[in-house]
């Protein structure tokens, strides 16, 4: 959601938005090994309503050459610093010709701080009690280079404001004629199998209007256990209504599907993955509701991808992770002191 905040922000810039995403081979060489392969960022950036375009392979270093090959006027970044792996910017040569605007980044959220959330199976980063020490331990390792602390890379809490929310909402009513489509769940890490599942929801109609019932925190971890959900229930809105397929998200939605609320929606047909059905809090079923109205449809997305699966590819590359980040923050550093540097000798 920091990067489809992003993207949302390039996009209020222009009039058409391509985004250039990059290899796994580029990633592995300038940065670590990426969480998902290629095919899967492509097509996640492809799910996000403000992209028009995506261009598959892009290189790691923006060149005016690119800029004019697909006909941009300008491109946009965060305002944190990239680096090659040489420690260059990476966008040096479009800011020179002033073709360079930048965007703010999200506060509070980043890959990195994410990434240390799922390889500490704790319950610290939604619950309000004392973050154990083994915890605060953890993060402090992970978000920390051996001098210091740099401000792109360290753990942080988002915090959600109603006006985030009004930007990424469609705001859009459901219109006479509209399919109104009904899907519960965490939707925990947004990701590719959301995506395909979301897509193939949104095929089953001429004009759907998928409505996304989002379960609070407290109710995905009965269901999923373990520190689930990895991102809290605010994270999770965000990630859902970036996606082009969803026109509006129920937050902190019943797990039963009610009578109420199919009422309340004038929901014609409600859908579920392939992905087991835990039974309520009494045992039963969920969906006993919309089955008894004969308007339940499983929906199979083709996707084998589930946030634990996530999770284990992260858990594999922790050391990699870890030794990336403390790179990478090295790296921050020294560009922070040399700017540091410049400033006190024009005073």
């Amino acid at each position: 959601y920091g990067h489809s905040n992003q993207l949302r922000q390039a996009r209020a810039m222009g009039d058409y938005l391509i985004v250039g995403v990059h290899t796994d081979e580029e990633i592995a060489k300038h940065k670590g090994p990426p969480v998902f392969t290629q095919e899967e960022r492509y097509k996640m950036v492809q799910a996000i309503k403000w992209v028009d375009e995506i261009a598959p392979g892009a290189p790691y270093v923006t060149t005016l050459e690119t800029l004019d090959k697909y006909s941009c006027d300008f491109c946009v970044h965060g305002d944190d610093i990239t680096l090659t792996i040489d420690g260059k910017d990476t966008y040096e040569e479009v800011k020179t010709a002033g073709r360079y605007r930048e965007c703010k980044r999200t506060q509070g959220v980043s890959t990195t701080d994410l990434v240390g959330r799922m390889l500490l199976m704790t319950k610290a980063h939604h619950s309000n009690i004392d973050e154990d020490l083994d915890y605060r331990k953890h993060t402090d390792n992970f978000g920390k280079g051996p001098k210091g602390h740099s401000p792109w890379t360290g753990v942080s809490q988002f915090l959600q404001t109603s006006q985030k929310i009004i930007q990424f909402a469609s705001g859009k009513e459901p219109q006479p004629g509209d399919t109104i489509i009904y899907v519960a769940g965490a939707f925990d890490l947004f990701h590719v199998g959301h995506v395909d599942f979301l897509e193939k929801v949104h095929q089953l109609a001429e004009k759907p209007y998928i409505i996304a019932g989002l379960h609070f925190d407290q109710e995905v971890n009965r269901y999923k256990g373990k520190n689930y959900p990895i991102m809290n229930i605010h994270e999770r809105t965000l990630s859902v209504l970036a996606c082009r397929y969803v026109s509006e998200v129920v937050i902190g939605a019943p797990y039963a599907v009610t009578a109420d609320l199919l009422d309340h929606f004038r929901v014609t047909l409600v859908c579920h993955g392939m992905t087991e059905v835990v039974p309520d809090k009494d045992g039963s079923d969920p969906y006993e509701e919309p089955k008894k109205r004969g308007i339940f449809q499983l929906v199979d997305s083709g996707s084998n991808l589930t946030t634990d699966l996530i999770v284990q590819r992260i858990i594999k590359n922790r050391l990699e992770f870890e030794a990336r980040n403390q790179k990478k923050e090295a790296k921050e550093l020294a560009v922070l002191e040399a700017m540091r540097r410049l400033e006190e000798e024009k005073h």
